[in-house]
């Protein structure tokens, strides 16, 4: 376990300050965890620790272990694991060993935050100490939901969690310790949430002398400049209460999925409540972000992004960079792009019609000798069809097997796409990975987006009351589902009719649900878990992922066949991930999840 290696460390941290002669000089290179008492940055690097640690991806790692896509890179863990290996000893989804080091460091921290000397006065020590311990909570909420998404599960007819750790672990502590249930793991999120709560602002940011909260003018914080020293613009980007009450949401989402529910307290009006209040925030579907589907290539907006501000889509975001990596990476190879992430025919049929109805609907006017005309304008923007353009000087791409470059499906050159799709969500078009030009853009990765939580406040509504009941809420699953599709530009001429036309039924409005999360967040690391938390059908988790063979007939029109990819082997109890065959190993009382080895 990596933990131990963090507790051998801070073991012979004053083993090592002694040795001044093998280690010079000592005192300034290597302290015990009592230098942070009178040092607040070094108290802080512990803190920090938590944040590099953080559990997000920049890049759509899980989505080609979906049926959204496939890689052309043929080492991929997350292609082998699809395609047969996933195992206890071979998980690429696993967090076991990065979630329980952030607990720990996060521990480290809690257990000794009070004892830090954050300022000489003594108001602005308490701001601190009250921000720095409601991060920490915050955080340790997060680290451990990431651990109940990946390694949760039955296991003897109990649903578990994972071992619930709140104190620093040190050599003397007992590590061989079963699993906490499931629902005891949901609670000490909420614990966690709540503490940081109520010790976090909604949002950090300066304010004024009116506007200091009534809490630290109780205690004689008068002057602005010195809360804004603390919790003003300065540390924007760090957690707030604001990102710590969605993921309170996510966590109440998960857990009242059908893949938990059976072994949690937590309803769907639970779930729906909880998403419901990060909303009412923004008032609700009103609040949407009109441009909230492109927030990844929102040129103007995200050049205007100053240090941790987000734009009105965004909860939570990464930092900025300025490069082409990403554009590299998945361009078409006649950019200089090694065309990764291919979405399948499989994603790409999900796309509907401009007109709103699914492509297999006798309304859609689907043709499929003409695939790409009149679809969801989504489409265009998330995926290089055959005939896209893309790149800054909006180069055609052609994937049929009349091109003529390297773009062509299954050309033999490892960089080209399996499945006759290119990625473009999350790609910069004004990026030039060309070695002659390298030129760059600014980028970031959404860590957790209002759309997800208009999404997640759809589905459980949904469920709870129905797709037009509102709870007590002032918007219904229909409401969010309407706005989302309407701001997409899907159903534009017709008043969204298939959406009207099944807005009484909630089977289909479900699947109607899921299909517009599928859109709305494909290729950010949704699906895979989307997937099983619903527990569909094996045969879904199993389906080939499919794209298409371009050929043009001696007429000049095209014609589309159908091209198996990949084929999937999940077993039935893939449903929830393994814990780590080695940690099952070193410690007998820790319960793996049925079916795993």
């Amino acid at each position: 376990m990596k933990t131990k290696n963090i507790i051998k460390l801070l073991v012979l941290l004053p083993l090592l300050s002694s040795c001044d002669d093998l280690f010079t000089p000592a005192n300034e290179n290597i302290r015990g965890l009592d230098a942070m008492y009178q040092e607040p940055s070094y108290a802080q690097g512990i803190l920090a620790n938590a944040y590099i640690l953080l559990p997000y991806s920049s890049t759509p790692n899980s989505d080609v272990a979906t049926d959204d896509a496939v890689t052309n890179d043929f080492t991929s863990s997350y292609l082998k694991m699809a395609t047969g290996s996933w195992a206890a000893n071979n998980d690429p989804m696993s967090q076991w060993a990065s979630r329980r080091n952030a607990i720990q460091y996060l521990n480290i921290f809690l257990e000794n935050v009070d004892k830090v000397t954050w300022s000489k006065t003594e108001t602005i020590s308490k701001m601190f100490d009250d921000r720095m311990k409601g991060e920490a909570y915050g955080l340790r909420a997060l680290q451990l939901y990431s651990l109940l998404v990946a390694h949760g599960g039955w296991s003897n007819g109990q649903l578990l969690g994972v071992p619930i750790v709140t104190t620093p672990e040190n050599t003397s502590s007992d590590f061989n310790v079963p699993r906490n249930s499931f629902q005891d793991c949901v609670d000490s999120i909420y614990a966690d949430a709540d503490r940081a709560i109520s010790l976090l602002p909604l949002d950090f940011g300066d304010v004024s002398n009116d506007d200091i909260p009534a809490k630290y003018k109780a205690i004689g914080v008068t002057n602005s400049s010195d809360y804004n020293r603390v919790c003003g613009d300065i540390v924007k980007g760090r957690i707030t209460g604001r990102i710590v009450e969605a993921i309170k949401a996510q966590v109440a989402l998960l857990a009242a999925s059908p893949a938990y529910n059976k072994g949690t307290k937590v309803t769907w009006e639970n779930a729906a409540d909880a998403a419901a209040k990060v909303l009412d925030r923004i008032n609700g579907v009103s609040g949407m972000s009109a441009t909230g589907g492109t927030w990844y290539c929102n040129d103007a907006e995200i050049k205007a992004l100053t240090a941790g501000s987000v734009p009105a889509e965004i909860i939570w975001r990464s930092d900025i960079g300025d490069n082409y990596d990403f554009e590299g990476d998945n361009f078409p190879p006649s950019l200089r792009g090694k065309g990764r992430i291919n979405p399948t025919q499989n994603l790409v049929d999900a796309f509907p019609m401009a007109n709103g109805f699914p492509i297999t609907d006798s309304n859609s006017d689907y043709a499929a000798t003409d695939p790409y005309t009149g679809r969801d304008p989504r489409l265009a923007q998330y995926i290089v069809v055959n005939g896209s353009t893309q790149g800054p000087n909006k180069k055609e791409i052609i994937t049929g097997t009349y091109g003529t470059t390297v773009d062509v499906t299954n050309k033999e050159n490892g960089y080209s796409t399996r499945t006759g799709y290119y990625l473009r969500k999350l790609t910069r078009s004004e990026c030039n990975p060309d070695p002659n030009y390298k030129t760059s853009a600014k980028h970031y990765s959404a860590r957790i987006r209002y759309t997800e939580l208009f999404l997640d406040y759809a589905e459980a509504a949904n469920e709870a009351w129905g797709p037009t009941g509102k709870g007590s809420h002032a918007y219904s699953a229909y409401d969010v589902i309407k706005a989302i599709r309407a701001r997409a530009g899907v159903g534009a001429t017709n008043g969204d009719a298939y959406l009207e036309s099944i807005k009484g039924d909630k089977a289909k409005m479900r699947e109607l649900i899921r299909n517009e999360r599928r859109i709305e967040l494909c290729f950010e690391n949704h699906r895979f878990y989307d997937l099983r938390r619903w527990q569909v059908d094996l045969s879904k988790l199993n389906e080939t992922a499919m794209g298409t063979q371009i050929d043009k007939k001696s007429d000049g029109t095209l014609n589309f066949t159908p091209l198996k990819v990949e084929e999937r082997e999940y077993k039935d109890y893939m449903y929830y991930g393994p814990v780590p065959y080695e940690e099952t190993l070193k410690w007998t009382n820790l319960q793996q999840n049925d079916g795993w080895k």
